[in-house]
């Protein structure tokens, strides 16, 4: 079987191919065709430096189905002063595709994605766009006019009538803003919250007939289950195509099935998502250095040959590709939990945090009522929670900014809490980087007896040798966030509580950081939207739902997702009154829409005829009075049937 699916593609492509890649749930790198056999549903074939995609049915392969082209980027360069961002940057976005755009901060992730929308014009090259492409754009900062209302942003000239109607718009609101009342419609943006204004903006994107959605860090601001909805969306969106910015690496593995690395003004491609991104690296890297080792070994035998003469015989260089789980098979776990909670204990004793039946208020609002928790040395805590339960305020707890309103919370003696905030510190802006953190300490004592300098630990956050000597006062706020932790970290604390510790980190910066606590024989408690990291440096997980209680979650994320969808499924009481099952029932609920439909529509007209009229008597001070009063009444009525008809319909569609 795997000779007749090798033959075929080479039909196909008209060479013979050099490898051949398996994606499945897993990346297969080989080159035997035996493993053809385990593959179900997709082949990657590599030609040189080729890729193509063909389906694999029953053994046999079917001709690649060819999507439209929605965009080309063809020989784009683009520099901001002497320092070039991107150099002749050629890809294509084709219908339905699902791209990732990885690399560091300030490597021009978000210039290439505002060349494609033309916000922004290239240097040299072009941006070509199919004629019928209509292109979507969330920027990372959400602009609009803080007067305005929801209803306006999201919603622009459309009737309540006609975008009520649409079951995926309603879809949409229930998803992000969980519901679509007038309450929420009539608030002004300029008075939301920043989770708030990035809901608005994606609704406004989502409910818009495109074909390609570019999102620059969408999941910004949203908690764990807005980040879970939205993946879940787009996903079921397949004529969408996504083109998506975000350092969120669990949302990317949920819905990018290509990942775009810019790294020194290059775009280089991947095929997968996120995961299957770093093992492809990792494979590339070690082809490199295989490549480079036999680079080195063929200028000794050139030398040799020199010395020599003329060789009696030449041979041909073999290579073989590992199979990629042999990259991770010698890996050990990433951190030595026995090594860790030894250390822990010399460091902190047996007592760390312990609350006993306390209460939490932010305000005169009660967030969590009779908490009793135990908090041991070398925990590893991840906590989530809907927005408003009470997150930050507990952080703030049990860090001692502020006092429980009711109950007692135990720190212990020997207890060295760094708390970081999502709020920055003021720090001197004359000072160089390196100075701000060697004002705190000159080495840390990470754990396993690892010790950094303040450079080193500088450098692996982010900040390169040129970097640690930049003024405080010129640093973005992404890089004042990664000062902010730096500085704590260099303080040796023996807790570490860390509130969305991945806001404004490139995906670069949040690998080392999580490589740095794999090694921290503290306590951790993090707060994060970003399932990802939670996942990957938390042991365990605790939730606050809304209901005053901090629950266990033994299975983690999926556990609290789960209980979230129970508490926003409605439970119908037997004896009350439930949605209409019956065909009597569904007739007459038909009939009642075609009635109110047909109201609405001449509601619709005569609210025309009379605002004619309001300007045909502009002039007629009596008569413009009362064809206004009849137009209000009109106006009036026409909303009645419309908020009617909504409620027949979603009973229709019970």
């Amino acid at each position: 079987m795997g000779q007749e699916v090798v033959d075929r593609l080479h039909r196909l492509m008209w060479k013979a191919p050099q490898r051949i890649a398996i994606e499945i749930a897993e990346i297969w790198i080989c080159d035997d065709e035996s493993a053809l056999e385990m593959s179900q549903s997709v082949v990657l074939v590599e030609f040189e430096s080729v890729f193509a995609v063909s389906n694999l049915h029953k053994g046999k392969v079917r001709s690649p189905t060819v999507a439209r082209n929605l965009v080309n980027i063809e020989e784009v360069s683009k520099a901001f002063d002497i320092r070039p961002l991107l150099t002749k940057v050629s890809l294509g976005i084709s219908e339905g595709e699902r791209i990732g755009i990885v690399g560091r901060n300030g490597a021009g992730k978000s210039t290439l994605m505002r060349i494609i929308t033309g916000e922004e014009a290239p240097d040299a090259g072009r941006v070509t766009k199919s004629n019928s492409t209509a292109i979507g754009y969330l920027a990372q900062i959400d602009n609009a006019d803080p007067t305005a209302t929801v209803g306006d942003v999201v919603l622009g000239d459309r009737e309540k009538h006609e975008w009520a109607g649409d079951s995926r718009i309603r879809e949409i609101f229930t998803g992000l803003f969980g519901g679509f009342d007038d309450h929420l419609f009539e608030r002004t943006f300029g008075n939301l919250s920043g989770g708030e204004k990035r809901r608005v903006g994606l609704a406004k994107l989502l409910i818009d007939d495109i074909q390609l959605v570019l999102l620059d860090e969408p999941t910004n601001h949203l908690d764990v289950e807005g980040v879970a909805w939205l993946a879940e969306h787009l996903k079921r969106r397949t004529d969408l195509a996504v083109l998506v910015v975000t350092h969120d690496r669990w949302f990317l593995d949920e819905i990018t099935e290509r990942t775009w690395e810019v790294v020194q003004g290059k775009v280089e491609e991947y095929e997968g998502g996120y995961s299957a991104f770093v093992l492809a690296k990792a494979e590339r890297s070690r082809q490199s250095a295989a490549t480079e080792a036999r680079r080195n070994n063929l200028i000794r035998k050139e030398l040799a040959w020199l010395r020599r003469g003329a060789p009696a015989r030449t041979t041909k260089p073999k290579f073989r590709v590992d199979a990629a789980n042999e990259l991770i098979s010698a890996e050990p776990a990433p951190r030595d939990g026995s090594e860790l909670l030894k250390f822990a204990l010399n460091r902190l004793g047996k007592t760390v945090l312990e609350a006993k039946d306390m209460q939490v208020k932010a305000g005169d609002k009660e967030l969590l009522s009779h908490l009793t928790w135990n908090i041991g040395p070398g925990d590893r805590i991840g906590i989530v929670g809907i927005n408003g339960a009470g997150k930050s305020t507990l952080m703030r707890v049990l860090a001692s900014e502020l006092q429980p309103a009711a109950g007692k919370l135990t720190t212990g003696i020997t207890v060295k809490i760094a708390f970081l905030t999502q709020h920055l510190d003021e720090l001197d802006p004359t000072w160089r980087v390196l100075e701000a953190v060697e004002k705190v300490a000159q080495y840390v004592e990470l754990g396993k007896g690892k010790t950094l300098s303040a450079s080193q630990l500088c450098e692996r956050l982010g900040f390169d040798r040129d970097g640690q000597w930049t003024p405080v006062g010129d640093l973005s706020g992404g890089e004042r966030r990664r000062l902010q932790l730096t500085r704590l970290l260099m303080d040796a604390p023996n807790v570490l509580m860390l509130d969305e510790p991945t806001n404004d980190f490139d995906i670069e910066t949040l690998t080392e950081l999580e490589d740095l606590l794999d090694s921290y024989g503290g306590t951790l408690l993090v707060v994060s939207h970003d399932r990802y990291f939670l996942e990957r440096v938390c042991d365990r997980f605790v939730g606050l739902l809304g209901d005053l209680q901090l629950r266990d979650l033994p299975r983690g994320v999926d556990e609290y997702l789960e209980l979230r969808h129970q508490q926003s499924t409605p439970t119908q009481n037997s004896g009350g009154k439930g949605k209409s099952s019956s065909a009597a029932e569904e007739r007459q609920l038909k009939k009642d829409l075609t009635r109110v439909e047909r109201q609405i529509e001449k509601g619709r007209a005569e609210v025309a005829r009379l605002t004619a009229e309001q300007e045909t008597f502009a002039m007629d001070p009596t008569k413009l009075i009362e064809v206004s009063e009849q137009l209000a009444k009109v106006s009036a009525e026409l909303a009645t049937r419309e908020e009617e008809w909504l409620s027949i319909t979603m009973a229709l569609e019970g």
